[in-house]
């Protein structure tokens, strides 16, 4: 019987490979939720007084990580469920302030994929992540490297 729901091989990701994840809004639960299980406690998170009363924002902002950890959940409910093996690392730059209520999607491009040297079942995998709210304003861009399985064994 197929299992759908899988994620992606390492041949499926070809550089220039793109697609794009659902969204997914944030809520005011998922924000107290997150400050909770962190800790991250800066009043521009906590203190909703000081947010409308000392700041330029107009609304509950949310933590860059909690936009980071959504965004992953977006790609990895899409891209890598059974196929990712380890998250290497990345380069992250915060392009624009998200807040509740707003519905984010992941934009993704395949920008490195090669075998590992070690392991022929193994490859490494770099895309691009473009993380754009519901007005298509891109608020997050990351580029993760990956290893991710092989299809094929070499």
């Amino acid at each position: 019987m197929e299992t759908i729901g899988l994620g992606f091989f390492f041949e499926d990701m070809p550089e220039g490979r793109q697609f794009r994840t659902l969204g997914r809004s944030v809520t005011e639960a998922d924000i107290a939720n997150f400050l909770g299980a962190t800790g991250i406690t800066e009043v521009l998170f906590t203190n909703l007084d000081y947010l409308a009363n000392h700041t330029d924002f107009d609304g509950r902002l949310v933590p860059g990580a909690l936009v980071f950890a959504v965004a992953e959940g977006l790609v990895m409910s899409a891209s890598i469920q059974e196929t990712g093996v380890a998250f290497l690392g990345m380069e992250l730059d915060i392009k624009g302030p998200v807040f509740a209520g707003d519905t984010l999607y992941v934009e993704c491009e395949v920008i490195e994929a090669r075998r590992t040297s070690k392991r022929p079942d193994r490859a490494l995998v770099r895309t691009r992540n473009t993380v754009v709210n519901q007005d298509g304003k891109t608020v997050m861009v990351y580029t993760p490297l990956r290893m991710m399985k092989c299809r094929d064994k070499g």
